[in-house]
């Protein structure tokens, strides 16, 4: 039997106070996810009118695909969502 107060990542939530850092985490996940749908959705509208936006976007995507998506996002992915976001209010 594992005690309540040794969690791994194949553990079920067994604490109440791990249960709500979980979700605090996914929600700043489902944040950071949804900032970057807005980003796909700029660059749906606008077409490749320069490459810099889509690059920068594309390093996004990639970075999140190797992120660990039951934690908060690590200050890469951030950077360059900024960075991205910063690229989409530029070309607009």
């Amino acid at each position: 039997m594992v005690p309540a107060t040794s969690l791994t990542s194949r553990d079920s939530y067994t604490l109440g106070q791990t249960r709500v850092a979980e979700e605090t985490m996914n929600d700043v996940y489902r944040e950071f996810k949804a900032r970057l749908r807005r980003l796909d959705e700029i660059l749906a509208a606008r077409g490749l009118t320069g490459l810099e936006f889509p690059q920068a976007l594309s390093l996004v995507h990639r970075a999140e695909r190797r992120g660990d998506r039951s934690r908060e996002p690590s200050e890469e992915p951030r950077v360059l969502l900024e960075r991205a976001e910063a690229l989409a209010r530029r070309s607009a």
